[in-house]
């Protein structure tokens, strides 16, 4: 890693429960000069605001730096955005654990690879659940979420002769719901 070039950390962790130390503590190490943080999943460049604002204020020269590349994003069209971004802005990429530097061939390649990786774990871990899900579901142990409207409550009103409007005010729900209802009686 080019350690004349200003230098821009970001750590990221998919939940509020994990911990960001370690990461910070190897991006300052590396010699980064600003650090941004959050904890959102990585699954998805919506709603990750710090990475936003790295991608909009970088300058050309600029390093973003991380400490692994599935610490910036999960699957290889997300990570191919950063990078294309990046280098629109004339920046590069570059990671505190992995032979990665978009400055250089063999980081490119390198970089290319692991994000292969990325975005197969991901799809495995898909997988795997998705395969849990059914198993349990044989077993009789997954039911799905739980209805949270009472269709017997609606139908109840009904027969008392409210109206599906009146019905749908009360419950905080959509008139649609009331007609389905009544469909089922």
């Amino acid at each position: 890693m080019n350690r004349s070039q200003a230098k821009i950390g970001y750590a990221r962790t998919s939940t509020s429960d994990q911990n960001l130390d370690a990461q910070i503590a190897a991006l300052k190490t590396a010699g980064c000069s600003m650090i941004r943080t959050e904890q959102k999943s990585g699954t998805t460049l919506d709603g990750r605001s710090e990475l936003k604002t790295i991608l909009e204020f970088i300058h050309p020269g600029e390093i973003l730096v991380v400490t692994r590349i599935d610490r910036l994003a999960r699957s290889l069209t997300d990570l191919q955005t950063i990078v294309t971004a990046l280098k629109n802005k004339g920046a590069h990429l570059a990671a505190t654990e992995q032979p990665v530097d978009t400055s250089t061939a063999t980081g490119k390649a390198f970089f290319d690879m692991l994000g292969v990786f990325a975005e197969f774990e991901t799809n495995l871990r898909r997988e795997r659940q998705a395969e849990g899900i059914i198993a349990a579901k044989m077993r009789g142990a997954y039911r799905g979420r739980r209805a949270k409207i009472n269709m017997e409550e609606i139908q109840m009103k009904l027969d008392e002769g409210a109206s599906p409007t009146n019905i749908a005010r009360a419950m905080g729900i959509s008139r649609g719901t009331v007609y389905k209802a009544k469909a089922l009686m």
